[in-house]
């Protein structure tokens, strides 16, 4: 299909910003779940020296889910439409944030109390494994194909905005409430907020158009019965670098972004809310920069871009976690704002390069065995082993060196890798 034809089928603007709306809630959510981490540890696995890593621990085992996720409802999405998967998703999304608002704490109900928060962790992983997936792929497929980068630059942005909308409901929580009453009952307040939005994005999902490339499949009788399969013997090489443009993406994001505000109260360089307050900030580089980002890619190339962005996430991340250690404040939101900048910027052009690398037929299940398995491993446990090796060395550069080996390992795919931007092939 020409590019006229693929602009001429976008689909409506409404229906777009429904789709990138819906990373908000699903962004919200997973970081909410960091940015509370110290507090859920308390009131879920106790006082002891091993109750944080127990939390980001569950965090790292529900991201174990995602690519479960992905792979179930990709195929959903590929068999029978991306509006019908992204439905389901976000329905069992809401459902886990409402149950997590609910849950009985360790003091009434003691180990269980941790294990059913494991347990929802692990829902809402499964859940969150088609939802980002199935939104870049919608977003994609519904843009004009010169603006795919900044189109679909518009999910990591959105996906910021709820990471910004987050750390804003944990900050004020935990400013306006004393730590007793933050432990009994004020953590639920933020995750009550969260079911209230993910069934908002429901009821807007009942009016969204199909992707306009899911019909042309339809149409041509071209939708792959077995979408592991085509993919697997169609797209090995896209699934390959799927994985590991995703790696750098969610290793910048995860050490780089979302593990910073328990990194700089672990080695007692801010207090929990000076630590949120850093996280806003980051938050709001992040959504400043990835559409600039998404836009460049479309100007210049997606694989340009990248490189720039894969040799600043090899060569200045060590600099910046230990600029974040110290005593000074303007080092920690100066490293903070170049960490954000960076991981952004990657996950921007990465979203719109991932996508691009898997024709429509089959793309959601693609993106299962490469963008989301990376996620999976890069994403959920960086975390925890940052924070294990940081607690066993004393050296607080360390995560700094673990998004430098990824960057390192991934810039000879990206040297490689073939140019995907329609107006630059």
């Amino acid at each position: 299909m020409s590019a006229a034809a693929r602009d001429a089928n976008a689909v409506s603007r409404r229906s777009m910003a429904i789709a990138a709306f819906s990373t908000v809630v699903e962004w919200y959510d997973f970081t909410l779940y960091l940015y509370f981490a110290t507090t859920l540890s308390r009131v879920f696995f106790g006082t002891d020296s091993s109750s944080l890593l127990l939390t980001l621990g569950t965090f790292a085992v529900a991201y174990l889910m995602r690519p479960l996720g992905a792979v179930f409802f990709g195929q959903l999405g590929d068999r029978y439409g991306r509006r019908s998967m992204m439905l389901v998703s976000i329905g069992l999304m809401t459902t886990a944030t409402l149950l997590t608002a609910l849950l009985p704490t360790r003091e009434d109900i003691g180990p269980w109390a941790g294990i059913a928060l494991m347990g929802l962790r692990c829902v809402m992983g499964f859940a969150v494994g088609g939802e980002y997936t199935g939104v870049v792929a919608y977003l994609m497929e519904g843009a004009p194909a010169a603006k795919r980068g900044l189109v679909t630059s518009l999910a990591a942005a959105a996906s910021e905005v709820g990471a910004l909308l987050a750390v804003g409901a944990a900050a004020l929580v935990v400013n306006l409430l004393p730590p007793s009453d933050l432990d009994a009952w004020g953590w639920r307040l933020p995750f009550l907020f969260g079911a209230a939005m993910a069934l908002m994005v429901w009821i807007f999902r009942t009016a969204m158009q199909e992707s306009p490339d899911f019909l042309r499949q339809q149409r041509e009788r071209s939708v792959p019965r077995a979408p592991l399969a085509f993919v697997l013997k169609h797209h090995r090489a896209g699934i390959a670098r799927g994985f590991a443009i995703s790696a750098l993406g969610s290793v910048t994001y995860y050490v780089g972004i979302a593990y910073v505000p328990t990194f700089v109260v672990s080695v007692n360089a801010a207090s929990e809310a000076a630590a949120l307050n850093l996280a806003v900030w980051a938050a709001l580089v992040v959504i400043l920069v990835t559409p600039v980002a998404g836009a460049a890619s479309d100007r210049c190339g997606r694989r340009p871009v990248l490189l720039a962005l894969c040799l600043g996430s090899a060569l200045l991340p060590i600099l910046l976690f230990d600029l974040m250690a110290g005593t000074s404040g303007a080092s920690a939101w100066l490293g903070a704002a170049v960490l954000a900048s960076v991981a952004g910027g990657v996950s921007a052009v990465g979203a719109v390069t991932t996508a691009e690398q898997f024709s429509g037929e089959g793309r959601l299940s693609g993106l299962a065995l490469g963008a989301t398995a990376a996620t999976a491993l890069f994403g959920g446990l960086t975390p925890v082993l940052a924070e294990y090796w940081v607690g066993l060395s004393g050296w607080p550069p360390l995560p700094g060196v673990m998004i430098a080996a990824v960057a390192l390992a991934v810039l000879p795919v990206i040297l490689r890798m073939p140019e995907t931007a329609p107006a630059t092939r």
